[in-house]
């Protein structure tokens, strides 16, 4: 389930959709579960605390939705970095990510050279694929390898290596026999 937390273009939550069932074969649709995120303002930082979000999400989801991939436009944060583009439950229910930090304009003197709506996509499916256990992948170029800057968001592509695909596989594999009554 694709949860916008504002208002967004119906054509990128299509596109997102869509790459979500090109990369994990689940059809996804559109439904927002928060009105807004000022629950988890923090005022000293002037920046919205993730995990909280992430905790109303998964509280908030409906029983026929098996992941929740929240957007939306607030500065997001952990206490332990200066910022995020997204975070997830690792094998859980809920990731978000934010539009915020991935503008071409918050980068100074260097805009790079993707698209937003392509960062968003890319970011969308990284945080997702959290929530399916796959971690952060050395490979600079696999959609899952942890990007510092948004220059490092260009330069990996839409897809997941090698060996994220084989754990992916695996994890779906548990997942299916999971859903079966095997364990």
């Amino acid at each position: 389930m694709i949860a916008p937390i504002e208002g967004f273009p119906k054509e990128l939550l299509v596109r997102i959709g869509r790459e979500v069932e090109r990369i994990y074969g689940w059809a996804t649709r559109v439904r927002p579960l928060l009105s807004d995120v000022d629950f988890a303002f923090d005022a000293r930082r002037e920046q919205y605390h993730s995990t909280a979000i992430l905790q109303k999400l998964a509280a908030r989801a409906p029983d026929d939705a098996y992941k929740v991939l929240a957007i939306t436009r607030a500065d997001l944060f952990i206490p332990i970095l200066t910022y995020v583009y997204g975070e997830a439950q690792l094998g859980g229910t809920a990731c978000i990510i934010s539009t915020h930090r991935l503008q071409a304009e918050q980068v100074a003197g260097n805009p790079g050279n993707g698209s937003l709506e392509d960062r968003i996509v890319k970011e969308a499916i990284h945080e997702l694929g959290h929530t399916f256990n796959l971690r952060h992948c050395p490979e600079h170029t696999c959609i899952m390898h942890y990007c510092r800057s948004v220059d490092d968001v260009d330069r990996k592509s839409d897809q997941l290596c090698r060996h994220c695909r084989v754990l992916l596989e695996d994890e779906m594999k548990r997942i299916q026999m999971a859903a079966c009554g095997n364990p």
